[in-house]
């Protein structure tokens, strides 16, 4: 009698398998990603209140460069704003909006040398408000968080100046 190979039929894995280089190599390359985001790592100075969920899916750079000197990182970002519930606790829960950075497009970069990140280094938009702003790591460029469309829909106006929607001026 004699034993022939067991030949796995396509979609069947058996435990021993290997995943082509190919395979390993293309899922690992610098790109956009679905990843989990935890809002207090948005958020990091909303420490009386809570949110529901606590983490949200974002579209993030991630993966690897063929090169220990360079990163992956984000060359286009845009806002996108999420509907939460923001509890304070025994006060009171509604739903809140919250706005996100989700990039659009990622590049292997070169990794600041650690001399040149002090020398470049962009100032912070605003000192007190941070949570309001956006900056391009690339260009320091500041922008508001939210949109004239997130403040209008809730009857307000974005002062681009404060990053805040404020009443409308009558």
């Amino acid at each position: 009698m004699t034993e022939t190979a067991h030949i796995p039929k396509e979609g069947e894995k058996s435990k021993n398998d290997v995943v082509p280089f190919m395979d390993v190599y293309n899922k690992s390359m610098c790109r956009t990603r679905e990843m989990l985001v935890d809002i207090f790592q948005e958020y990091p100075d909303e420490i009386e209140h809570t949110y529901i969920p606590s983490c949200v899916v974002l579209m993030r750079c991630a993966g690897c460069c063929n090169d220990e000197a360079l990163e992956c990182v984000p060359t286009e970002t845009k806002n996108v704003t999420m509907e939460v519930i923001r509890v304070k606790q025994r006060v009171s829960q509604h739903n809140f909006q919250l706005s996100f950075t989700e990039h659009r497009k990622c590049e292997c970069r070169p990794k600041p040398e650690v001399k040149a990140k002090k020398e470049n280094h962009c100032e912070p938009c605003s000192e007190r408000r941070k949570r309001l702003f956006m900056q391009d790591p690339l260009t320091c460029k500041c922008s508001c968080k939210f949109t004239q469309l997130d403040c209008k829909s809730r009857q307000l106006e974005l002062n681009e100046r404060t990053c805040r929607c404020d009443k409308p001026r009558r």
